[in-house]
């Protein structure tokens, strides 16, 4: 159906600087079930010559399609026919979620010090379109106050802020657990705009089978305008597949060779969400992972593997969709490459170290061998910046995040030197801390 003859389409993210590269990606997404224009102008698409749309119906992704920008806009009819190409992927029936029986959810946002990163996450979570819904930002070591007088001044009720004196993302995850009045606590970063209907999405993943204790979400790239965050969105796989999924330790799925141990198939922080009760069972989130740990990350790949370890099943939505600003020069991409190599490794270095884990570890790659051979090839392959975009980036960094990887063993134990515990909330009160 076709509406007014022209409209404007928002990007996906606040436009924060112009791009400064003539392979810079504008990108938005579109809905085919609403009434379209004959042609879409794109706000602040300035500087760019292509476009990136995320094809949804209704609550559904469909896919990516990349279109010409011509004068600040796109042809809907363009924008169908580049539909067609996508790959017509029959989709699992989804549960039914009315407003009457959609649960209460809250929100938790771990930040220090980036104010002008939060208020635009809080932004796009104060705009969501759910029945009840509260937001905790955890102040994490921050060294000013900023964030707490940021949040107080926002007269938001809704949004509250606690604090979290120790440094590590893992302890401020939780810290906003212990707080959070509701059963189904979602986590989300604060450099991200979350969709409208991220909330009614998770609350769909969590009804898809019985017995979920995690719901992931799609994570694409919301701005493409260094060769960074282009080298960094092709890097990742947050935002490779739109097709739902339930994952299941006693169901093994055909087509993920590695599994459970297959990382960047079930999510990534910047956009999950768990059953409260559940991660009290498992004692948490690991202080010696994640960032601001001196392992840098892993903390959500160690949650997702524990769930299902532990007979849960954990379920990918795509439709719950969380837009991510990735890091755009690159100095801090060769940090952050540094940083998921440290995590992955001590990750791996906790899975190694369990006798049960370990087990199945040995089982799987005795089995799967050929897979997890032709794997590593294909993340080493990956991790190498591609041709158009190497002379831009740090050198070697494909190697450098490689290399990080059996660095992570040590990072692991040093974080136990510190005392950072594994399952801190092991016998703590499940009651809320409301202060």
């Amino acid at each position: 159906m076709w509406g007014p003859a022209r409209a404007v389409l928002p990007p996906a993210l606040p436009r924060l600087e112009s791009p400064d590269w003539d392979g810079a990606v504008w990108i938005g997404d579109i809905d085919l079930d609403q009434d379209l224009p004959a042609s879409l102008d794109l706000d602040d698409s300035e500087g760019y010559h292509r476009a990136r749309l995320l094809i949804r119906r209704g609550l559904d992704p469909l896919g990516f399609v990349e279109l010409r920008i011509v004068d600040g806009a796109v042809a809907t009819a363009d924008v169908r026919a580049a539909t067609m190409s996508l790959s017509q992927v029959q989709m699992p029936q989804a549960p039914s979620v009315s407003e009457r029986t959609l649960p209460p959810i809250s929100v938790v946002i771990c930040t220090r010090d980036r104010v002008d990163h939060l208020a635009g996450a809080l932004a796009s979570v104060s705009a969501l379109d759910y029945p009840d819904f509260e937001v905790v930002v955890v102040d994490n070591a921050s060294p000013t106050d900023a964030t707490q007088r940021y949040v107080r001044d926002l007269g938001d009720k809704r949004i509250r802020v606690v604090s979290e004196p120790l440094a590590g993302l893992s302890r401020a995850r939780n810290t906003g657990l212990r707080a959070a009045r509701h059963t189904i606590v979602a986590f989300t970063d604060d450099d991200v705009a979350v969709d409208p209907k991220w909330l009614q999405s998770i609350a769909r993943g969590f009804r898809r089978a019985d017995g979920v204790a995690c719901v992931s979400g799609i994570v694409p790239s919301g701005e493409i305008r260094t060769q960074a965050q282009a080298y960094f969105d092709r890097r990742v796989g947050w935002a490779s597949s739109v097709t739902p999924r339930v994952y299941d330790l006693n169901n093994p799925p055909a087509d993920v060779p590695l599994f459970p141990f297959q990382v960047g198939m079930y999510g990534t922080g910047a956009n999950f969400a768990v059953d409260r009760e559940r991660m009290f069972d498992l004692g948490g989130f690991d202080e010696a992972l994640g960032v601001g740990s001196p392992t840098n990350g892993g903390e959500d790949l160690d949650m997702f593997f524990r769930v299902l370890m532990a007979g849960d099943r954990l379920v990918y939505e795509p439709a719950a969709i969380v837009w991510h600003r990735h890091r755009a020069d690159s100095e801090a991409l060769a940090i952050q490459a540094r940083g998921y190599g440290l995590g992955l490794g001590a990750w791996l270095y906790t899975v190694a170290t369990n006798r049960r884990s370990a087990m199945l570890a040995a089982s799987v790659a005795a089995r799967r061998l050929g897979s997890a051979i032709r794997l590593s090839a294909k993340m080493s392959k990956v991790a190498s910046p591609p041709d158009d975009l190497a002379a831009d980036l740090p050198d070697g960094i494909g190697r450098m995040e490689l290399l990080s990887i059996a660095k992570g063993p040590g990072a692991m134990r040093r974080s136990r030197r510190e005392g950072r515990k594994r399952t801190p909330l092991a016998g703590v009160s499940r009651e809320p801390v409301l202060d």
